[in-house]
């Protein structure tokens, strides 16, 4: 076990863990973060989507060791209230049906729009590589969509 200073949502926070436990299980079983989620374990469905230092992240296969000095940002950082465009945008184009990958999908959306403010269908496709098990891909798209122009007229 070794102590870690980690950045999460901009606070500093201090855990003891393995070297190489998975980031995903610091957040939900030494912090309480429990909005990312564990699918695979593999990195492949990406429920347990995160950032770091501003890209997207899986979670499970990230050893808390390598998220020493870099800057977290999860779900529960995204915003307090529920207002951030991409939030917004899943709510109108209703995107959740069972909602258990959401925070993933929602995660990848974020860092999509922040390198590319106005993504292209295929864009969408090639960034979005989380996995619904409900198949919502067609409202991922459009909510994807409608976010950017969220954030564009704001």
């Amino acid at each position: 076990m070794q102590k870690y200073t980690l950045k999460i949502n901009g606070e500093s926070r201090e855990v003891e863990a393995d070297p190489r436990m998975p980031l995903l299980w610091v957040l939900r079983d030494r912090l309480g973060m429990t909005g990312s989620k564990f699918g695979c374990g593999q990195g492949l469905c990406g429920a347990c989507t995160v950032h770091v230092d501003g890209r997207a992240t899986r979670a499970c296969v990230l050893p808390v060791s390598a998220a020493q000095g870099r800057d977290v940002r999860t779900i529960e950082g995204l915003s307090a209230d529920g207002d951030h465009p991409v939030q917004q945008a899943w709510i109108a184009a209703q995107v959740p049906q069972c909602g258990y990958c959401q925070s993933g999908m929602i995660m990848a959306a974020v860092a999509l729009l922040e390198r590319n403010p106005a993504p292209s269908d295929a864009d969408i496709d090639e960034a979005m590589t989380n996995i619904c098990r409900c198949g919502t891909y067609d409202r991922v798209r459009q909510a994807v969509h409608d976010a950017a122009r969220r954030q564009a007229s704001a």
